[in-house]
C-alpha cells in the first residue's frame, strides 16, 4: 500500500510512519525538510505543501492508497489539498483532534456523535471547520476523506496541561524541586494515549473503505485524574512532585494564552468510548498502560542531554501564576 504522509516526523506522527514502514507500507514523507528525523525505508519528498506548485512537481505523476494530513488546521488547508490529491488517492486522512467535541460536555463520555462545538479555543474551531469541509467534499463529488481525532497523545513528549508542551522544563522543575501548577484540584478525569497504541488503530484505518465518510477518536481505555497523571510523571523521574492547585479561571486569568486549551478542552471530565475504532479495527486495543508509556519517554529524555530542553518564558509563566495566587515560585 502507498502512503504519503504530510508531516510524518513530528512529535507524534513519526511513531506513525516508522510503525508503517516496520508493516510494509510503502511510505512517502512530504514535508520541508526542517527536521532531522531520519526514517529509513521512507522516500522524502521535499516541498511545502503551503506551494502547492511545487508539491505537484516534486510528486510527478504519483498517486497514492492514501494521504494522510498531520498539518491542516483551516479550512484553506483543506480546500488546498482537496483541489491538490482530487482523482489522485483512494483514501485522504485528515488528523483532526478530539478538543472538537463539545465543551462543556454533556455527558462525560464521549462518542463519535457527541457534538462538535467549542466556544473557548479557536484551534479546535478551526478543526472543526476543516471537518466539516472535507466531509461537503466527501458528500458533493465522492472525496474520499476519512477523520480521525487524537486526544492528547505522548512518545517523545511530556502530556501535560501546563508545564511547556514537547519540552523538558516541567520534568526539570520536578527534578529541581520547584512547585508545578495542576489546574483545578486535579480531581477531574483524562485519558493520555501512547502514540504506539494510537499508531495501531490508525494503520488499521488506511485502505479500509469502510473507514471513508467516518470519523474516529483513537484513545486509551485507561481513564486518570490530573492528579494521578503529574504524579506518575514525578514518579517516572524519582522525586516527590511539589504541586500546587491553582482554578482554571484564576490561571485564565493571570496568563490568557493558556485559556483556551484548558477551557476549551483539559478541564473538563472526559473519557472516550472506544467502540467504533475497535469495530472498524478488529483486535485493537490500547496496550500501553500510562505508568510504562512515561518511563519510556523519560529514559528517551535521559538518553540524549539535548534532548532536554527548557524553556525559560514557561518557567516565568508559570512563577508568574504561582507568584499571582500566593504560592511559592522557587
Amino acid at each position: 500500500m502507498r502512503v504519503l504522509f504530510i508531516g510524518g516526523t513530528g512529535m507524534i506522527s513519526t511513531a506513525v510512519s516508522r510503525l508503517a514502514i516496520a508493516e510494509g507500507f510503502e511510505v512517502y514523507l512530504l514535508n520541508r525538510g526542517q527536521r532531522s528525523a531520519h526514517l529509513p525505508g521512507s522516500h522524502v519528498v521535499t516541498a511545502d505543501v503551503r506551494r502547492p506548485g511545487d508539491v505537484r512537481a516534486a510528486l510527478g505523476d504519483l498517486e497514492f492508497d492514501v494521504v494522510v494530513d498531520w498539518i491542516a488546521y483551516a479550512p484553506d488547508d483543506i480546500e488546498r489539498n482537496v483541489a491538490l490529491f482530487r482523482g489522485r488517492v483512494k483514501q485522504y486522512v485528515f488528523i483532526s483532534s478530539a478538543s472538537v467535541y463539545e465543551k462543556p460536555p454533556e455527558h462525560y463520555l464521549i462518542t463519535e456523535s457527541t457534538p462538535l462545538s467549542n466556544p473557548y479555543w479557536e484551534y479546535s474551531r478551526n478543526k472543526i471547520a476543516c471537518e466539516e469541509r472535507l466531509m461537503r467534499a466527501y458528500r458533493d463529488e465522492s472525496f474520499p476523506a476519512t477523520i480521525v481525532r487524537p486526544s492528547m497523545t505522548y512518545d517523545q513528549n511530556l502530556p501535560i496541561a501546563l508545564g511547556g508542551w514537547g519540552t523538558y522544563t516541567l520534568a526539570d522543575r520536578l527534578k529541581r524541586g520547584r512547585p508545578i501548577i495542576v489546574h483545578g484540584d486535579g480531581s477531574s478525569l483524562w485519558v493520555v494515549t501512547h502514540a504506539d497504541d494510537l499508531a495501531q488503530g490508525l494503520l488499521g484505518l488506511l485502505g479500509n473503505e469502510r473507514a471513508v465518510g467516518e470519523a474516529f477518536h483513537i484513545t486509551s481505555d485507561e481513564v486518570l485524574t490530573w492528579n494521578q497523571i503529574y504524579q506518575t510523571i514525578a514518579e517516572a523521574l524519582g522525586v516527590e512532585p511539589r504541586i500546587v492547585h491553582v482554578p482554571t479561571d484564576f490561571i485564565a486569568r493571570v496568563a490568557p494564552e493558556r485559556a483556551g486549551s484548558l477551557l476549551g478542552d483539559k478541564t473538563w471530565s472526559v473519557v472516550f468510548d472506544n467502540s467504533k475504532i475497535k469495530s472498524f479495527v478488529p483486535g485493537f486495543e490500547a496496550r500501553i498502560p500510562f505508568e510504562t508509556g512515561i518511563r519510556r519517554t523519560v529514559a528517551w529524555f535521559g538518553a540524549d542531554a539535548t534532548r532536554g530542553r527548557v524553556d525559560e518564558t514557561v518557567n516565568a509563566e508559570m512563577d508568574r501564576i504561582l507568584h499571582a495566587y500566593g504560592g511559592a515560585a522557587t
